[in-house]
């Protein structure tokens, strides 16, 4: 049995990145690298200005899924603890999206696990995406090269 903790949230509220870093941190005296990601709204390319980003989830499936994905990272990665953070609802420029963060014995099995994670969010969590522009809304489809990652 484990002794590591993997934490996953669903979240119409803003976090810390500070509190969520020291919850990776916590209790774990076998790590030699904490490796976190935060992802924020940020402007959009090519001219169109965005107003705001809304997300939507499927209550349930959606932390099964993340509780899946971070089990997987640690069958690939000796990892300490495992934070995941994830908002919804209206998010609007430079606010936080989601936190990822990952303890491990040393940084590239961290960086490693932490990137995994988050190509999984970015491609298959049941996350909607739905864009607020200036010139109107429209549902975000995955990115190329995110399916790719």
């Amino acid at each position: 049995m484990s002794l590591f903790k993997d934490s996953i949230s669903i979240q119409k509220e803003d976090f810390s990145i500070a509190e969520l870093s020291e919850q990776v941190r916590a209790n774990d005296a076998s790590n030699g690298a904490i490796v976190t990601f935060t992802g924020i709204v940020r402007e959009l390319e090519g001219g169109v200005s965005l107003e705001a980003m809304y997300l939507e989830h499927y209550p349930g499936m959606t932390e099964k899924a993340l509780s899946k994905i971070a089990l997987q990272a640690r069958e690939r990665w000796s990892l300490g603890n495992i934070v995941i953070v994830h908002r919804i609802g209206r998010l609007t420029l430079n606010e936080n999206i989601v936190f990822v963060g990952v303890g491990s014995a040393h940084r590239g099995e961290g960086f490693q696990a932490a990137e995994f994670i988050m190509d999984f969010l970015k491609r298959d969590a049941p996350f909607w995406k739905k864009e607020i522009t200036t010139e109107g809304e429209h549902w975000v489809e995955a990115k190329q090269t995110d399916l790719d990652a």
